[in-house]
Parts: C-alpha cells; structure tokens; sequence
C-alpha cells in the first residue's frame, strides 16, 4: 500500500489548455498525457467548454465539490452529473461539452486505455468499523471527506491510498468518511 498525500499531487494544465488538473495518480509512473495506461485527477472547472480529446480512452467522471454540470457527449442525451450522481462513464474520445449548472465545480476523473484496462469506480460511506474488498488489480482510495484508517494508513480529506495486487484482499477500514473508491482490471 502507497499513500498519496493531497499536497503532493502533481498540477498541470489541461490537455486542451482550458484549465488545471491535478494529478493523483498515473501507470505507468510518470506517464504523460499521450502515453498513460491508467490515469487519476480531480480538476476545477469554472468556465462552460469542451472536454479534452484521449482517443483511445474510457473515462469515468464524478463530482466532488459544486452544483454539477450538464455534459453533452456526442451520441447520447445530455446528461446531468452532481454531487449526488453516480459516477458516469463514457468514452474520453467522444466529442463532450459541459454546462456548469452554477458555477465551479471540482471532478474526479479516472481513465483507463480502451482495450487494455478497464475501471470502476463506486462511492463508499464508513461510519465507524468497516471492511474494504477490492477485485481490482489495482485499487485507489481517494478519501473525499473526513477521516479514515485503512490497515495502518491514516487518510485525511483528499488523500489517496494506492494498492497493487489488491484483488480478494480485505482491509479493515475505521472512521468517518466519503470514499471514492476506484478498481482497475485488464481488459
């Protein structure tokens, strides 16, 4: 198990330059945007635009902090994604737009190479004592708010908790927090 302090994370802009990403996590390690197997942000949207291009990419978006936006993906009906909203997927080469439904909003996005991987990625409350069970290869954590404990690791609001090979493996889990909790398979 890796822990990943929020105030690490690596920031850089947007792919098509429209704003700042925030990188949690990336495979292989120090990929860049063309070359990543696997990919984690969160970025902060204040403007209406398109979305960034990845041929070749699935991608999952859910909202951390905001009203929401509207997404419009070619092909599909507009979508409505807020804070209370499953996690959406869709594929990161279709043509989308969002509408900001008042105004900033901060996403989580996690990306995987189409045909290679796949990812899920669920919202998890824990309330006291709990178990985490992964099936995933490679599971992420991302502790959205509060507090919580995994095994010995200490996760604060926005940290993240890596684990490789984490596939039928249990870990106790204590505390009060809103989980993110993201699994990435081969295809």
């Amino acid at each position: 198990m890796k822990l990943l302090r929020a105030s690490d994370y690596k920031r850089m802009p947007w792919k098509n330059g429209g704003g700042e990403t925030v990188e949690i996590a990336v495979s292989p390690d120090g990929a860049g945007l063309a070359g990543f197997d696997w990919r984690v942000s969160m970025a902060t949207v204040a403007t209406d635009g398109p979305f960034s291009v990845f041929p070749g990419i699935d991608r999952t978006l859910s909202i951390l902090e905001g009203e929401g936006m509207a997404l419009f993906i070619e092909g599909h009906e507009p979508k409505r994604l807020t804070q209370a909203s499953d996690p959406l997927p869709f594929a990161a080469d279709a043509p989308t737009s969002a509408t900001l439904i008042d105004g900033t909003i901060t996403d989580l996005n996690v990306m995987t190479r189409r045909g290679k991987l796949e990812h899920s990625v669920r919202r998890v409350g824990v309330a006291g004592l709990g178990e985490l069970v992964f099936h995933g290869e490679v599971a992420l954590v991302l502790c959205h708010r509060g507090q919580i404990d995994i095994g010995d690791q200490k996760l604060s609001a926005g940290d993240c908790l890596l684990i490789e090979a984490a596939a039928g493996k249990r870990h106790s889990a204590s505390g009060a927090a809103q989980l993110f909790v993201i699994e990435i398979q081969a295809a």
